[in-house]
């Protein structure tokens, strides 16, 4: 099975090799049908500490890094 690939905004960088990166989706409200923003975050491994905040990447799934951490930056 393929892993998933989100794309979004990195939000913090204060930990070492961790970025936390907000992904916003855009859906139809089922009822309402106006277009809906729901955002949510995710931490990912960041091993060069490259990634700063307000940069745009994309991250992948991957085994458990750690307690939080399930999710590596790939570019």
């Amino acid at each position: 099975m393929p892993k998933r690939i989100l794309q979004g905004t990195v939000t913090s960088d204060q930990n070492a090799q961790t970025v936390t990166v907000s992904v916003e989706r855009r859906f139809t409200h089922p009822v309402l049908k106006k277009t809906i923003r729901k955002s949510k975050k995710y931490r990912a491994h960041d091993a060069n500490n490259q990634f700063k905040v307000g940069d745009t990447v994309r991250i992948q799934e991957c085994a458990p890094i750690s307690k939080t951490k399930r999710w590596e930056v790939i570019a």
